[in-house]
């Protein structure tokens, strides 16, 4: 592990402190430790919320944000009692409120931090120079029943009237992130619960104010759906009427932010005054130079490299003209959905980074192990799959991965080789809270089936559903649409709500219509890719935890299949698990352009998922099937509908295109069609 070589004897001494330190919570310690570890439960459980303290911290600082949601995992350990605003998506008080336990809100987030300050036992300071110490602080924290400060908050937090002591110092410990996670694993590893694994970025970009920024103004904007490149041209930008000022800011947005297909931009060319002051081409070190604010954008290699933003996403360029320049121009060779802002005003910038609280009240609670790796970097990788492979197979990770999809295509994969699902909560508030809600729900009887004619049959899914963030926030948001109810719709959902957050759960369906079916996600009990998941444990893993699938009602599963970021077919020895262990009726699987009914074994009747993310797609797909259908025998096909850009409105608007040869039905009906369709027996 590399050490500044100035500070190697106090990194020496403090190396020996934090040891020593961690040993703090002795193996002892850790199996003992509320909440209960019990080997029969997928998630720990924690005791009945009876009253909360609500602060509300979704305009705090960042460091107090960590600072309060590690004081909630000491604290919800022992009984949950601390509930943090943290979120507003699906409504600040929504979940609060239909929890139905009392609750005193505090305007003061420094009143609940006073409240519980004694059950703190001093705080552990993170380095700012090194972002990923946040992670091993909150590791510490767990261990050490420990607050996680910033310096600042530290000077604060040692004088009168918390006079709280600081146990570690982070700062000057590390040089960057692999040295700060080889440091944890050979020194705290063996201290924490293996019951599950915990993946957090340390920071997030500050929250961005929505629409454009002040002094923007759009100058450019694509009219039509253009997703083909077709549209790609040189366009020129005059940007002289924004002079006056220092700088010229550039920003690329998503034209229709509901399909996904916004700006691509390859090269770029500013001149002031008729002379070049700017060129560079995408993903070269040259745009670098001038590249604000990259927010959620990406690199592609694709049509000699380009940078893009979909949906709500966006990038920002900076120019500098010299001081009084007159004329400012920009060549910009760019494609598909584009709109083209410009402003002389410095707009915030999501480069601009801070912590954040979300699950980490679990990770303290849990005592476990918090870091962020990327698997695409081979030293990385390696320390990745050491920790993958040091825990049982069925193990949760809870979090997400760092380098967005390549990421998660290439983390999943190497965590389903070492028997590892994922359980994406990166984003999840009051986990601590949540679980110690209980389940309290009767499932509802399966209406009557239409009877099997020629038809085009039709289901809808909503996509996302293996993911416990989007159970707390996007999925309410949807399943609040006044059209929920008026066609029938599969909600791929995580049937290990029942365990982690049974409120939500009980929401969902107590409120569910006929025409709404809960089905698990991605891949089952949680999300993984059974091509790479061992032969060994695979049976043993669904068997073990199909009685979620059982007691949720989420009898059908969506699985995706992937190695090597591409979709690829069921083994036929997989494919037969899921008939005998999960018991499954019928499969979706993938997320293609296409769509089509395949019946493995001679029993699975499996359907090939067609994503679309507008009704208009859709419509379009439906509309061609119908031309090519020979209309003797029933057609089945499968829509996965992007949670992130669609909603119950979308899929009403498209049912009511359609005419008397379509018939839209549940996931429950529509394999008992295929099944009957295709002479196979009824499913058991």
């Amino acid at each position: 592990m590399a050490r500044r070589f100035t500070l190697l004897c106090l990194a020496f001494l403090c190396a020996f402190s934090l040891t020593a330190g961690a040993a703090y919570a002795s193996d002892a310690d850790v199996q003992s430790a509320k909440p209960d570890g019990s080997t029969k439960r997928e998630l720990p459980s924690f005791k009945k919320p009876k009253h909360l303290d609500v602060a509300d911290i979704y305009d705090a600082p960042g460091d107090v944000k960590l600072l309060l949601g590690t004081l909630q995992g000491i604290v919800n350990r022992e009984q949950p009692r601390i509930y943090l605003i943290e979120s507003q998506e699906e409504g600040k008080w929504t979940w609060l409120e239909d929890m139905d336990v009392p609750y005193t809100l505090h305007p003061d987030y420094w009143e609940v931090f006073s409240a519980y300050r004694s059950e703190a036992k001093g705080m552990i300071v993170y380095d700012p120079e090194v972002p990923d110490t946040i992670n091993v602080a909150t590791t510490l924290a767990g261990l050490k029943n420990a607050v996680v400060a910033s310096p600042e908050l530290a000077v604060k937090l040692s004088k009168a009237p918390y006079k709280l002591k600081i146990l570690d110092d982070l700062r000057g410990q590390f040089d960057n992130r692999i040295d700060a996670y080889t440091w944890q694993y050979e020194n705290l590893w063996k201290q924490t619960t293996h019951q599950m694994l915990i993946g957090l970025d340390p920071d997030t970009a500050i929250r961005i104010p929505p629409g454009l920024p002040e002094s923007f103004v759009t100058i450019a904007e694509e009219k039509e759906q253009v997703r083909d490149a077709s549209n790609r041209n040189t366009y020129s930008l005059d940007l002289s009427s924004h002079l006056g000022t220092s700088a010229v800011y550039l920003r690329f947005d998503d034209a229709f932010t509901q399909d996904g297909w916004g700006p691509a931009v390859h090269e770029v060319t500013v001149k002031a005054d008729g002379t070049e002051i700017a060129h560079f081409i995408a993903g070269t070190p040259e745009e670098e130079a001038y590249l604000y604010d990259r927010q959620n954008s990406k690199f592609a290699e694709g049509q000699g490299g380009h940078r893009f933003a979909d949906n709500g996403n966006y990038f920002v360029y900076k120019f500098s003209p010299p001081a009084g320049t007159k004329s400012l121009t920009a060549e910009v060779d760019m494609w598909n959905q584009y709109k083209v802002s410009a402003g002389n005003i410095q707009p915030p910038s999501a480069e601009q980074r801070e912590p954040y609280a979300y699950l980490r009240d679990y990770a303290v609670a849990n005592k476990a192990m918090v870091f962020w790796l990327d698997s695409n970097v081979p030293e990385q990788k390696a320390l990745f799959e050491k920790i993958m492979s040091d825990v049982k197979p069925g193990t949760p990770y809870l979090g997400w991965f760092s380098n967005d999809v390549e990421g998660e295509f290439s983390s999943v994969e190497i965590a389903s080789r070492y028997g590892v699902y994922v359980l994406a909560a990166d984003w999840f508030s009051n986990l601590t809270v949540f679980s110690g809600t209980k389940p309290n729900f009767k499932l509802a009887k399966t209406p009557p089936r239409p009877a099997l004619e020629n038809k085009i049959y039709v289901t809808y899914t909503f996509t996302e559903g293996d993911n416990f963030q989007y159970n707390q926030h996007r999925m309410r948001v949807m399943w609040d649409d006044p059209a929920r109810g008026k066609v029938p719709i599969n909600w791929t959902s995580s049937p290990l709500l029942y365990e982690g957050a049974p409120a939500i759960l009980n929401y969902y369906l107590n409120t569910a219509t006929e025409n709404d079916l809960l089905i698990a996600g991605p891949s089952g009990a949680g999300y993984f890719y059974p091509g790479p998941w061992p032969d060994a444990s695979f049976r043993p893993f669904l068997q073990q935890t199909e009685q979620y699938l059982k007691k949720t009602g989420m009898t059908i599963p969506y699985v995706l299949n992937r190695v090597d970021g591409q979709n690829i077919p069921l083994t036929p020895f997989k494919a037969s698990a899921y008939e005998k262990d999960y018991k499954a009726p019928g499969l979706f699987i993938s997320y293609e352009d296409n769509y089509g009914i395949e019946i493995l074994g001679g029993s699975m009747p499996v359907s090939t998922i067609r994503g679309i993310s507008t009704a208009q797609d859709g419509l379009k797909v439906l509309q061609e099937a119908k031309a090519n259908w020979d209309g003797k025998s029933p057609l089945f096909i499968s829509f996965g509908l992007l949670a992130w850009s669609m909603t119950p409105s979308d899929a009403l608007a498209l049912t009511e295109q359609l005419g008397t040869d379509f018939k839209v039905v549940r996931a429950d009906h529509y394999f008992s069609l295929i099944r009957e369709s295709y002479n196979l027996p009824a499913a058991k």
